[in-house]
């Protein structure tokens, strides 16, 4: 049974049985304590947290996951991925355990032909927890299963919560047994290798409080609500049914890992190495795609870091495998096609995922250039310790600032009879982990320190949002907030946050900064400093009281500031016309993946591989400003996602939308988008647009930055006024300043290649005198020189190489010296006959380097360095003589 059909049977399975079937959610979590979605669950945290009220009371969904707390162990057991897909049925409220049990055993067990998995039930187990009678009870009583067949487990096993303070309860898990070959008899309690989980059903009856995250925490009292999260994880059910040993071999995973052992000449099943680095590779391109399919790209933090490292992760290892060509293109080829059954949106991304991914794995493959040239640096000194040992720190710093890996290390250092101290480089990877662990703990122990508060407002009710038709409204304090308690008043100059039952103060969100404004009423005036959604419910004002004491249950006015908001709107409808503009330059796969704006400026970041031209980026000016002209109708229309998405309408990866959205279209279908902002109502509002940058944010991803209105007004003048200065000071109209400059560069050249001219002319003569002041050190001529003059190190190295060439012949050694930048620098040449008698210019630079207080090095025929002490050239060239001295009469 392919993957698939399995998905299809059991949303079908749940959607007879009165659930409503909810896509899943983007893999970009709309949770500040998440980067990435990580659970099935937890698109629905915020009802199971009474966050917000459940638009349905049952659901069920195939959810995408990605998880990477334990990338290195991906390839190496069987069922350990990092991108998987979580089935899930959930309850907010309504059925419990006495439904939760047979719909699930229901399903497992019901033939094939009725629309179920048809599992044998003498095959399957079941697990409790330790005191869940009720539950047991129901398997034995409802379901049949026999006594011996149902083990009770402990709190670390048998028992969920978030982590952290709220909802929790006991679990009870099915498992299946796949046959002695796969180990001891005895239930799952004795082999969970045998004894395999299938399915988790999570009872949220409870409520916990401070504690360990897995047990030992207590127990506070019942939930006023219980909820039901059930579901499997599909790879691992895949695996069962196909009847194959490893997730990585099912229907899906095993086509992309059967391409990448044909691109990388590797065979699958012939040794442990090659098949965990195939595992590997499989795993982490589909987990690519799918995150470039979300709208992920790669970056050097946050969500663009994690998609960085695994598909980098994956690069790597086919060349360890291997494979020195480009593979990518391929490999992200197979994957769209055989995941978009299940994700059909994919084909139609195919193009802009497939050119960032391509992007990267060239940035990359530079990367691993740099790398090695850095390895063998670092690969001379130790040599010349005579210590043969890389130590942890330079293996260290090259993984963590070069980007380069540590097991291609560990594999030069062999290459070149060299070791790695492996035991100092995993305390300093041990240190950095603990670092990112602790400052994730601290992100989500402070993304729910404060929610009990917020979720007493919230059960007063949603606030109403009156922005879109009015900038002043009448409201009531439902809460005053400081360090997540409420307070019972606040008073001058102190900053809390003040929830309104109403307010038109726009809540930054959707790349658009908060509203600007005051809140106001009989003796009290406060500064509005932020607005922030909380559960995407709650306006929350930042203030600072200016004036009076606010309290809870005050009646007050809230103003937008109006000159703020004109602005504002500008800006944003300036974004949407800036990316219909590119869309129409450029072509639809110049997709928005990100944006900001705020009064008389707006940024906006889309997916593309290289820069853009002048005549481009001034096409999508005049493009825009033509928008503008034009004067466009702004109309605003609410509708269904799936209408939205009919008609079009473009969303921004990583939002969050809810069933009903809001389309936000500019000359209809010309720019047509889902967007919560504030916008103007004809495009000739928006006023001049003036691009002011373009430049790269990370691989595949570009940035156009804009000024709208009185600022790109501003911002024309202060150009104007310094193309009028130019002119005065190059006395030429304004329009021939482009003519005047390149002839002024011309001429600057032209003198400096007389001055070049003059300079080399100047050296060849300094060259000539070194050679008739060379002296015999037993049969060697040997020169010793400082060129006064301040010169390059090439100059100084053509210099080294011109005197060795009168020496044709007979043995020399060339050793000359000179300032640059008021330091001093030393190049040695060697001729071949110098050579013979033992002398090496990489020993004679670093001689001379010594006593200027500096390094240097290279190869015995020709080498550089420098140092720090001007007034010690001579030291130095007196030094180099007396070596030079001891080797040739040894």
């Amino acid at each position: 049974m392919h993957s698939a059909d399995i998905s299809s049977r059991a949303l079908r399975f749940f959607e007879d049985r009165g659930h409503t079937v909810v896509p899943s959610a983007s893999l970009i979590a709309d949770d500040p304590t998440l980067l990435l979605i990580n659970a099935g669950m937890a698109p629905f945290k915020p009802y199971f947290l009474g966050e917000a009220p459940a638009p349905h009371k049952r659901a069920t969904s195939l959810q995408k996951c990605v998880r990477t707390v334990d990338i290195e162990e991906v390839g190496k057991t069987s069922r350990h991925g990092s991108f998987f897909q979580m089935f899930g049925n959930f309850s907010f409220g309504d059925y419990f355990k006495e439904k939760a049990i047979p719909y699930a055993w229901e399903f497992l067990t019901s033939p094939v032909a009725d629309g179920g998995l048809e599992l044998p039930e003498d095959r399957l187990w079941v697990t409790v927890y330790l005191d869940d009678d009720e539950a047991e009870q129901i398997w034995r009583r409802d379901i049949g299963v026999p006594a011996e067949r149902i083990q009770r487990l402990g709190m670390s096993e048998n028992f969920w919560s978030m982590g952290v303070p709220g909802p929790c309860g006991p679990c009870s898990e099915i498992c299946f047994d796949r046959g002695p070959e796969f180990g001891q008899d005895g239930g799952p309690v004795a082999n969970d290798e045998r004894y395999l989980e299938i399915w988790n059903l999570v009872f949220m009856q409870n409520i916990r409080g401070e504690g360990p995250a897995k047990e030992g925490y207590p127990i506070l009292g019942d939930l006023p609500s219980k909820n039901i999260d059930t579901g499997f994880g599909l790879e691992r059910m895949a695996a069962l049914l196909q009847d194959v040993p490893t997730i990585f071999d099912i229907d899906t995973t095993r086509q992309i890992l059967d391409l990448a052992a044909e691109l990388s000449g590797a065979r699958y099943g012939t040794g442990v190495r090659n098949d965990v680095s195939l595992r590997v590779i499989a795993d982490h391109i589909l987990t690519s795609v799918m995150l470039i399919g979300d709208g992920v790209t790669p970056a050097n933090d946050g969500r663009g870091y994690i998609l960085r490292r695994i598909l980098r992760r994956a690069v790597r290892m086919m060349r360890l495998l291997g494979s020195e060509d480009p593979v990518v293109h391929e490999l992200v080829a197979k994957t769209i096609q055989v995941m978009s059954p299940m994700y059909p949106e994919l084909t139609g991304e195919r193009e802009r995922i497939d050119r960032i991914a391509v992007a990267e794995e060239a940035a990359f493959i530079q990367t691993l250039k740099a790398g090695t040239a850095i390895f063998d640096l670092a690969a001379d000194e130790v040599r010349k310790s005579s210590n043969l040992v890389l130590p942890g720190d330079k293996a260290f710093q090259l993984h963590d600032t070069y980007g380069f890996p540590i097991d291609l290390t560990l594999e030069m250092a062999s290459e070149a009879g060299l070791s790695v101290d492996e035991a100092g480089f995993r305390k300093l990877m041990q240190e950095q982990r603990a670092r990112a662990k602790a400052d994730a703990v601290r992100r989500k122990t402070g993304g729910h320190g404060e929610t009990g508060v917020y979720r007493d407002l919230l059960a007063l009710g949603p606030t109403e949002f009156t922005g879109y038709s009015e900038l002043e409204s009448e409201a009531v304090i439902r809460g005053v907030i400081r360090d997540g308690a409420r307070l019972a008043a606040a008073g001058e100059d102190d900053i809390v946050e003040v929830v309104l039952d109403r307010t038109p103060l726009y809540a930054e969100s959707g790349g658009q900064e908060s509203d600007a404004g005051l809140i106001v009423a009989d003796g009290i005036e406060l500064e509005v400093l932020d607005v922030q959604k909380v559960a995407r419910k709650l306006w929350v004002h930042q203030v600072r009281v200016r004036r009076g004491e606010v309290t809870e249950g005050q009646n007050v006015l809230a103003k937008v500031d109006p000159e703020w908001r004109i602005g504002a709107r500008q800006a944003h409808s300036g974004t949407h016309v800036v990316h219909a503009a590119l869309r129409q330059v450029l072509g639809p796969t110049a997709l928005q993946s990100g944006s900001y704006n705020k009064p008389g400026y707006l940024r906006l970041d889309f997916s593309w591989t290289g820069g853009l031209s002048p005549e481009t980026r001034s096409e999508i000016e005049e493009v825009s400003n033509l928008a503008v002209r034009r004067d466009l109708p702004v109309a605003v229309e609410y509708m269904t996602l799936p209408k939205a998405r009919e008609l079009g309408a473009l969303a921004l990866f990583g939002e969050a939308y809810d069933e009903e959205v809001r389309v936000v279209e500019i000359g209809g279908a010309w720019s047509r988008e889902l967007c919560g902002g504030t916008h103007v109502s004809h495009s000739s509002q928006v006023g001049p647009l003036t691009l002011i940058s373009e430049s790269s944010v990370g691989s595949g991803l570009r940035r156009i930055e804009a000024y709208v209105g009185i600022e790109a007004l501003r911002f024309l003048a202060k150009e104007r006024a310094m193309a009028v200065k130019v002119s005065d000071i190059l006395q030429v109209p304004t329009s021939e300043i482009g003519d005047r400059v390149s002839a002024v560069l011309k001429q600057l050249r032209d003198a400096e290649k007389e001055i070049g001219r003059f300079r080399a002319i100047q050296l060849r003569q300094s060259a000539e005198a070194f050679v008739q002041g060379a002296q015999m050190i037993g049969d060697v001529a040997v020169v010793t020189a400082h060129v006064p003059e301040p010169v390059t190190t090439e100059e100084l190295r053509s210099v080294a190489l011109d005197v060795r060439e009168h020496f044709e012949g007979r043995a020399a050694s060339v050793i000359v010296t000179a300032l640059a930048n008021e330091k001093p620098i030393v190049v040695a040449a060697v001729n071949e006959q110098g050579r013979e008698r033992g002398l090496k210019a990489g020993d004679l630079v670093r001689t001379a380097a010594k006593v200027l207080k500096g390094g240097g090095g290279g190869k015995s025929d020709i080498a550089q360095g420098g140092g720090t002490d001007p007034l010690a050239t001579a030291e130095a060239l007196q030094e180099v003589r007396r070596v030079i001295g001891q080797t040739v009469t040894a």
